[in-house]
């Protein structure tokens, strides 16, 4: 089946992401260490968790719960007792330099792009987290010139799965949810949202394993399954 649109997730879709989230406590961790903070990794890895619990318990649904600024502020402040506001832009700072630095794109994104763009198939970026962030992300991989729309939770105030962020691409690309492909690697948030609209959806897992259906409650399963990104131009062209 040929589609209007192609719904993308950016996050260990169109790249992986463990590799880049290490990269990005790496440095922040290094940039607290040339602050003065004299930790370890184990205990720099434990106040890294323990703000980020926090800040995903008082603003989950939202962009904020995945703001490295707020999870570096909560936990300078549980390790030190104060706000330690220049330490915590500081590793903020420093984690989304190093993790940017480690993006690659996954093989085959360009060509499934470029083939869409030939058949006239928009491409949308549909994806949690803040807007700058995904802006940066999206520089990097050298893709911005071939995305058609980025809808990022932030703009719309909910997190997928809400129906809001994908509603919100339907409308500014004029498409019903036939005429569209929902692609992530999230079974909880991309596949489970774009089901409940009627959105056709595809499993892609950049880095990582993808579960087994037999696994998934029926909400959370693929149309399709994808072990290469460049199978996407069989099931969406």
């Amino acid at each position: 089946m040929s589609y209007e649109a192609v719904f993308f997730d950016l996050d260990n879709t169109l790249y992986p992401y463990a590799p880049c989230n290490e990269a990005g406590k790496r440095a922040a961790f290094d940039a607290l260490r040339e602050r003065g903070y004299e930790l370890d990794r184990e205990t720099f890895d434990d106040l890294y968790a323990a703000g980020r619990r926090e800040a995903k318990r008082e603003t989950r649904t939202t962009a904020a719960s995945h703001n490295r600024h707020v999870y570096f502020k909560r936990a300078l402040r549980r390790h030190a007792g104060d706000p330690a506001v220049a330490s915590a832009l500081a590793a903020g700072d420093a984690y989304w330099d190093g993790y940017v630095d480690a993006m690659s794109l996954c093989d085959g994104v360009e060509a499934v792009f470029d083939a869409f763009a030939a058949a006239g198939t928009d491409v949308a970026i549909v994806t949690n987290l803040t807007t700058r962030v995904q802006l940066r992300k999206l520089a990097r991989l050298g893709v911005d010139d071939r995305i058609d729309l980025l809808v990022t939770s932030e703009e719309v105030g909910r997190e997928k799965p809400s129906a809001l962020p994908f509603t919100s691409a339907l409308a500014e690309l004029d498409c019903r949810p036939s005429e569209v492909l929902a692609v992530g690697d999230n079974v909880e948030t991309d596949l489970a949202g774009a089901n409940a609209l009627g959105i056709d959806t595809a499993l892609f897992v950049a880095d990582g394993d993808a579960p087994a259906d037999a696994d998934l409650p029926e909400r959370q399963r693929p149309d399709h399954r994808l072990d290469a990104f460049a199978d996407l131009t069989e099931v969406a062209t």
